[in-house]
């Protein structure tokens, strides 16, 4: 990564950071099963930094049959109890239990909607959303769009979906393009 590109404060110096602001974050995302991984990772994220999370990344994709949300919805309490005995993921009962259970949810949203790609993106008439922050600071943990979201999301089974994760999930898929507008990422990822 060049590091002389004027970019976004968050990602520091840490290549993995960088790598991921620089190549992902904010890209739009159309694929249900990267958007699965996603909505697992923003939910195994909760209370933890995202770093810890990219760092897990690979063991994630393992543990969880690289987020073929169609195996995850079957997995049962023998799979709980090897994913709690994996010390490369996020070892939390509660999120491991969310992460079965949103695999569900997600086949049922699938089956009403066609994609969860389309479910999603329906929310902003499939165009991403373009904020034009000149601070880190401007930009909101979360929207009235990720509170109404969230409250959907939730009607529909899922959790840990709360509007600061489903904010965080709509900046890494693109729907919401946070990038600072000083960043070589915002003309590129809008453009």
């Amino acid at each position: 990564m060049p590091p002389e590109l004027k970019r976004c404060t968050w990602p520091g110096v840490d290549p993995l950071y960088l790598r991921y602001h620089d190549r992902e974050w904010g890209v739009p995302l159309h694929d249900d099963r990267r958007l699965f991984e996603f909505l697992v990772l923003e939910g195994a994220q909760a209370g933890l930094s995202w770093i810890t999370i990219l760092r897990k990344r690979s063991a994630y994709r393992k543990a969880f049959h690289d987020f073929d949300y169609r195996r995850v919805a079957r997995y049962g309490e023998r799979d709980v109890k090897r994913l709690l005995g994996d010390a490369g993921i996020v070892r939390n009962e509660l999120k491991i239990r969310s992460a079965i259970r949103n695999a569900r949810a997600y086949l049922d949203v699938r089956g009403e909607f066609g994609t969860f790609d389309r479910y999603m993106w329906n929310f902003i008439d499939g165009k991403p959303v373009v904020n034009r922050w000149r601070a880190t600071k401007q930009i909101p943990p979360r929207t009235a769009l990720s509170d109404r979201i969230s409250k959907d999301l939730k009607q529909r089974g899922f959790n840990f979906v709360g509007s600061t994760i489903v904010y965080s999930h709509m900046q890494a898929t693109g729907m919401v393009n946070d990038h600072l507008v000083s960043c070589f990422r915002h003309g590129e990822v809008h453009g």
